[in-house]
């Protein structure tokens, strides 16, 4: 039988075996010492682990709880051999670890013989202190994590899951896994400052781009912090300050490095010192004076009086100056007005350096035109600029340029740049086009708009040029109409987007309080008191995640807000459904769709809380009481239940309201007939991804949705008579 693999491929892989074979024989005396290695940091992570690290993490844990909160609070194991299993794969991580750099050393030789050891024009000493300061900045991430953010959260998670009357028993495993991904986050995002500046350096991302879209980062970390912190705002402050102070520290580093870089400078601390003496002088003194009167004149009680606060209670207090040092409190201050006036002092000098070196650079003093920043000028200076400027960059680069104009609502200005970029390209077609439809005056057909455009097009053809072998035309007609109608109905959303995302955070932003504030908590005490008299002490609701129960109240009212959003959605994209072919009949419609579902959806619930829910949830618990067990469920797990068992019923008797509703609008009865294969793939589709990981579960949730799907086909059987009288006449797409 003929291989698969042509000669070639098999050569290269022959060749590639017995390379690495030599290379294991030569390094083979070597690899016991590495092994040596491997297995002192497995056995000693192990054994530290077992002696010292549970506890450790167990005080961070509890550290700012008050003291009856951390008696309630308990770290569990689920399975028999889950924490020797947990210790082995954190010792053999650790080990691993440990052994690459000794691995490395070992093969260094045969490593540079191959030609795969890197020769770096850097010199030692640097990549030295990059290494050193990546490695600095880790650890401060990790220690920021560990002592500052951790045990403010723990405590915040632990007492509002006991306000909930929810247990917060954690498992081992997931309490493990929470703090050491968090902490490495904060590692990693100590890493900024060096990621930033090594991409600005290397040009692989500007250094602009990084500058023009902080707003965005800032958003992002500010977003990112409100769905992995806890709700209160102390704590997601104290996520996103330390991440946006540090995102700026690296756009301060990379302008220094690429301005350096472009200009060919060095450095010259002493100098920007001796220049601005006044100003790294006077924030020396200002940094000295301000920790002088933090003690002096009453900012330690003020700070200390906020700390007992209850949203913020904390056992961290500025202590009395020189207090468990040993030295008296007029020097102790001393010291702590030097020290501080000395980091001031860094602060300054830093300051310096940055003025120094802009105004030092090529394209200021020495008027080098490739290093003028294009997107610091106005309209008039990106007209006055030289042509060189224009010459040496990237069509990629105006393009982002101008529509980063278009964000600072500077449109003259991005008109501007296109057509310089032109000019010193090519000097023909979009300046002159865009010159002749009035500049930057937004028109449809030419201008700014028209240039981009065009450009878009043009890069557009060539991808589908590319992806279908040079017929660019061809492509577009083979994709198809749907992409088209598809985002005819999104773009027919826009003129309500305002209003449609106002309706969403609206409504999960009340969802998410009223359960914060109590609702979690009263939802489960009445489910509680209706369970039959025979469970005695009633059922133990634990989190085995610290964030688990957060995370179940973001995703419900992520839920419900999908829920009230969709009658407006539905509203806004209506006329382009009509106009597309997709339904029959007026926009009115949609208050009919919007009453009918709603209308299903409240009594299905009510239904499901009023009888269903504590039915199915007694006899749960009495069958496992009556077998003698502990009742103690997952805090998700167990609402889950009370939502698939009450806004699950609604949902279930909205579909056959939906399937009469959608052939009023078009879809004949024949679909959804003929369609129940598609329907049902769909269905468990979805369940797998909205229900927890089990089968089991999976089938429990489509069983229900099929089976209301076959009353819905019952139900428009009986309304159509069979199919022979649809409520409105097929709509268009059916026949596509």
């Amino acid at each position: 039988m003929a291989s698969a693999l042509d000669d070639d491929t098999q050569r290269s892989i022959a060749e590639g075996r017995d390379t690495a074979k030599a290379f294991l024989r030569s390094i083979q005396k070597d690899l016991q010492k590495v092994f040596v290695v491997f297995l002192f940091g497995f056995l000693l992570s192990f054994w530290a682990l077992r002696v010292y690290i549970w506890d450790w993490l167990r005080d961070v844990t509890e550290s700012n709880m008050s003291p009856a909160v951390a008696a309630e609070a308990d770290i569990i194991a689920t399975t028999p051999f889950e924490v020797i299993l947990l210790q082995a794969k954190i010792g053999l991580i650790v080990g691993a670890i440990i052994a690459i750099p000794p691995l490395i050393y070992v093969t260094r030789d045969e490593l540079r013989a191959r030609g795969m050891w890197p020769r770096s024009p850097v010199a030692r000493w640097k990549l030295a202190g990059i290494a050193l300061l990546g490695a600095v900045l880790f650890t401060a991430g990790v220690a920021y994590g560990v002592f500052a953010f951790f045990p403010l959260m723990f405590g915040f998670l632990a007492e509002f899951g006991l306000e909930a009357d929810i247990q917060p028993t954690y498992g081992i495993v997931m309490w493990t896994e929470f703090i050491v991904f968090l902490s490495l986050s904060f590692g990693l995002a100590g890493q900024m400052p060096l990621l930033v500046t090594g991409l600005s350096y290397a040009e692989i991302v500007q250094y602009e781009t990084f500058r023009d879209k902080w707003r965005y980062a800032v958003v992002a970390i500010f977003v990112f912090g409100a769905f992995f912190s806890p709700p209160d705002p102390f704590t997601q402050l104290l996520w996103a300050f330390p991440l946006t102070a540090l995102y700026g520290f690296s756009l301060y580093l990379a302008k220094l490095v690429v301005t350096a870089k472009r200009s060919s400078e060095q450095i010259d601390v002493p100098g920007a010192v001796r220049n601005h003496w006044n100003v790294v002088g006077g924030v020396t003194l200002l940094g000295g004076a301000l920790v002088y009167g933090f003690y002096e004149y009453g900012g330690r009680a003020a700070v200390n009086g906020v700390l007992r606060h209850p949203l913020v209670d904390s056992t961290w207090r500025f202590l009395e100056p020189g207090a468990g040092l040993g030295v008296d409190p007029a020097t102790a201050l001393g010291i702590y007005a030097v020290a501080w006036a000395l980091a001031f002092a860094v602060v300054a000098t830093l300051w310096a350096v940055y003025t120094d070196l802009d105004t030092t650079s090529a394209g200021y003093q020495y008027g080098d035109p490739t290093a003028i920043d294009v997107s610091e000028l106005d309209a008039a200076g990106v007209r006055a600029a030289p042509a060189d400027a224009f010459a040496e960059m990237e069509e990629e680069r105006s393009l982002a340029l101008a529509q980063a104009a278009m964000e600072d609502d500077e449109p003259e200005k991005a008109q501007a740049i296109l057509d310089r970029f032109d000019e010193a390209n090519d000097g023909d077609g979009d300046s002159a086009d865009g010159d002749a439809s009035g500049g930057g005056d937004g028109g449809d057909d030419g201008g700014l708009m028209g240039s981009v455009r065009n450009r878009g097009s043009r890069a557009g053809s060539t991808f589908l040029a590319e992806f279908t072998d040079g017929d660019g035309e061809a492509a577009e007609d083979d994709i198809g109409g749907y992409y088209k109608d598809l985002k005819f109905i999104l773009d027919s959303l826009r003129s309500g987007s305002f209003r449609i995302v106002a309706v969403f955070g609206a409504v999960m932003a009340a969802a998410f309080m009223w359960l914060y504030l109590g609702g979690l908590g009263t939802v489960r005490g009445d489910l509680e008191r209706r369970v039959p008299a025979e469970v005695e002490g009633g059922i133990n609701i634990i989190t085995l995640h610290p964030v688990e129960a957060l995370i179940f109240m973001v995703k419900f009212s992520v839920v419900i807000g999908i829920f009230a959003a969709f009658p407006l959605v539905l509203y806004y994209a209506w006329p382009a459904l009509r106009e597309r072919g997709f339904v029959a009949g007026r926009v009115y419609q949609v208050y009919l769709w919007a009453g009918a579902l709603g209308a299903g959806m409240v009594g299905g619930f009510a239904l499901g809380y009023a009888y269903i829910a504590p039915g199915l949830i007694g006899w749960l618990v009495t069958d496992a009481r009556l077998a003698d067990m502990i009742i103690t469920y997952q805090v998700s797990d167990f609402l889950w239940l009370v939502i698939y068992t009450t806004v699950g019923i609604g949902f279930l008797a909205d579909i056959p309201i939906a399937m009469v509703l959608m052939n009023k609008a078009g879809v004949p009865y024949r679909v959804f007939r003929e369609r129940w294969r598609e329907a049902t793939i769909a269905t468990m589709l979805i369940a797998a991804v909205f229900t927890p990981s089990d089968v089991v579960t999976m089938f429990l949730a489509t069983v229900p949705l099929m089976a209301a799907y076959g009353v819905g086909v019952g139900a428009l059987f009986l309304v159509t008579f069979g199919g022979r009288r649809n409520l409105s006449p097929p709509a268009e797409f059916v026949g596509r």
